[in-house]
Parts: C-alpha cells; structure tokens; sequence
C-alpha cells in the first residue's frame, strides 16, 4: 500500500447469530436431536452438555463422544448434515422471533457509509443462512466466520477479519472492530483478536454474568437502539494511511 494514500477506514460490527440477532426456541438443538435420533436411534442428553457460544462442530464432537459414537471426521460430517436437514422444519415448528431493536441496527449499518458489518456466529454457514433466511434477516450479511472455519470459536475471528478486508477493500485495525454477541465465549473470541466486545443479555446469561467476564460494553438488550448506535459512533476510529 503507497503510505501517502489515505485509506478512509470503517469501523467493523461482528455479530453472532442465537441469542443476538434472533431466538429460534431452541431449534437448533432440536435439529441436533432428531438428526442423531434418525440416524443411531436414541436421543443424546443436551442438559449435560454446555454448548451456548460453541461451534456446530464443537458440539457434534461432544454429542458423539457422550452417546459413544467415534467422532470422526466422517461421523462428524454425516451427523451436521443431517442436523441440517433437520433444521428447517424445527425451525417452522419452534415459537422464534428476531429481537428488539436488531432490525433497525442493521438497517443503519446497512446504510452507513463508515460501518461495515458480517457475521462471526459458531453456526455451520448453511445453518447461518437456513436460519436468517427464515427470519428474514440474512440479506444483511455478504461475509462472516462461520462453524465451517474452526471447531474453536476463539480461531473464527481472522476468518471473519479477513473476509471483510477483502469484501471492503480495507484494513480494519483491532480497536474498530465490535464483536457482538451473548455468551462468554462470544466476549473471548472477540477479544482474541483485540476487538471490542459488546455482550447482550438477551441469550442464556444475565447482563451481571456477561459482566464478569470484562466485555467492552454491556446491554440487556437492543430495544433502545440509539444507544448502541452512539456507542459505535463515538468510539473513536483509528485512521489508517
């Protein structure tokens, strides 16, 4: 890059997807159910299993292992995709919804000439899509990290960087970059790549649970969304030339 050519920079919103853009009543793990169900005739036990903020991989791998199953690159492979298979009907059949306020964000990210914004969700991609296209939202998102790229959440926030660079012809700098999402593992895989970590309590953990583990910012949740909005705005941007 000539460094005598300025490089109009843009902030960068990452959002994950269950429990912050939208909850689908726990479709997905009803999916993850009936796919196993149909396939080794018995249904795995998710109360023993700490899967909130895990990837789709992740979470196979744990399902396999505690039913006995090998986990496999195949056994995994086979499972997920019946898993999404299983997913558009669970989600037809689940009470779900998009939640407050998350429209009207994307909205004016969609339109704001200094924001861009993608996903960085644990969902498989095509999951991502069954599950935003359902909800009408997923016209929002041309780039994001997905399950696909890593079974580790904490290694899905390059992939996610990377795209965006490469989608928006620009270098975005960790302090412009906000991951959003609500659970734990969604504040550490933000912060693994130096972002700013913004929790919503609008997902299985309280807002004083969210807390504890030193986001950037904490909302119950996104109905007031000016408020997320003048934080973006005001966080001041890093130029880079």
């Amino acid at each position: 890059m000539d460094p005598f050519v300025s490089v109009r920079v843009k902030k960068l919103i990452l959002w994950d997807i269950d429990g912050t853009l939208i909850i689908s009543g726990r479709a997905g793990i009803f999916a993850l159910t009936k796919a196993f169900k149909n396939t080794y005739g018995r249904e795995p036990d998710f109360s023993k299993l700490d899967v909130s903020g895990r990837t789709d991989q992740w979470i196979a791998r744990q399902v396999l292992e505690q039913q006995g199953v090998p986990a496999t690159a195949e056994n995994i492979h086979a499972y997920l995709e019946n898993y999404l298979k299983s997913l558009p009907g669970e989600l037809e059949t689940r009470p779900g919804r998009v939640l407050p306020g998350i429209v009207e964000l994307l909205e004016k990210f969609k339109h704001h000439p200094a924001i861009a914004q993608g996903l960085l969700t644990g969902n498989l991609q095509r999951g991502a899509q069954i599950k935003l296209e359902h909800y009408q939202v997923w016209h929002y998102f041309a780039f994001g990290a997905f399950g696909d790229d890593s079974p580790l959440r904490n290694e899905l926030g390059p992939h996610a960087v990377r795209r965006a660079n490469a989608k928006h012809a620009a270098e975005f700098a960790p302090e412009n970059i906000f991951v959003i999402g609500d659970t734990p593992h969604d504040i550490e895989c933000g912060k693994a790549i130096g972002a700013k970590t913004i929790a919503v309590a609008t997902g299985s953990f309280s807002a004083t649970e969210l807390q504890r583990h030193q986001p950037t910012a904490v909302f119950a949740n996104f109905s007031d969304p000016s408020a997320f909005m003048k934080l973006i705005e005001e966080t001041e941007a890093t130029t880079v030339s």
